[in-house]
């Protein structure tokens, strides 16, 4: 059904020509629903757009040498622990946008149009759409205590007021130990009013440090 359009006996200027454009085309769609599907840096986008056509070009010029194929695979490695970890999303941006440059270099230009239309559509319905994302009322609550109180169940009579789950994620002391910083993910219940549920807190907990806010989308990600 695919058929490449390079000969691998000899390159021509026109065949190579058109798979760079290809590329660069295909990169640009990448990028531009990368940039659709949440928060990115215009770095970023950029070497979306850019990677496909970089990668087709390794793989012609490779072109079935088996050493050099060794070669660029040790150049890639570097490449991989001389950059910084990214989130779920770049990984997968990134990976997409190498599968095209491969299958771009190795001629399946009919293939990549296939593959980059397929998974740039997965990726704006699944963004756009609410598959995989936390309760919209879920919260992490951070509440400082001092250290002569038991934090084991000191709130829960506040707790079972004003949300519908709660989990103590972490303990951690600080202030040379005199202190104590407790990690909550709470599940709020339905028109509650978030200021009294702090202000009764702030009494339990001697007036000292406590932080509401919505969990960090990008917690726990691979």
């Amino acid at each position: 059904m695919f058929s490449s359009i390079l000969d691998s006996s000899s390159l021509s200027t026109s065949s190579i020509l058109l798979c760079s454009i290809c590329a660069i085309i295909l990169g640009l769609i990448v990028s531009c629903v990368h940039m659709m599907s949440g928060k990115n840096s215009k770095n970023f986008a950029i070497t979306l757009a850019i990677l496909p056509f970089l990668v087709s070009t390794v793989i012609i010029m490779v072109n079935g040498n088996l050493g050099t194929s060794v070669a660029v695979l040790g150049a890639f490695s570097l490449v991989r622990f001389r950059s910084i970890p990214g989130n779920s999303r770049e990984i997968t941006s990134v990976f997409l946008a190498m599968a095209i440059g491969l299958a771009v270099g190795m001629g399946q230009v009919v293939f990549a149009a296939f593959l980059t239309i397929i998974a740039c559509l997965a990726m704006i319905v699944l963004s756009k759409s609410s598959f995989g994302s936390k309760n919209k009322e879920e919260r992490k609550l951070k509440i400082t205590i001092p250290e002569d109180l038991d934090y084991t169940g000191i709130f829960n009579d506040i707790f079972n007021k004003y949300t519908e789950s709660v989990s103590l994620d972490k303990v951690k002391t600080t202030n040379l130990g005199s202190l104590y910083d407790l990690t909550y993910t709470i599940e709020l219940k339905s028109d509650i009013n978030e200021k009294e549920m702090i202000d009764e807190l702030r009494c339990r907990n001697g007036n000292l440090n406590i932080i509401l806010g919505k969990i960090d989308e990008n917690e726990n990600e691979l």
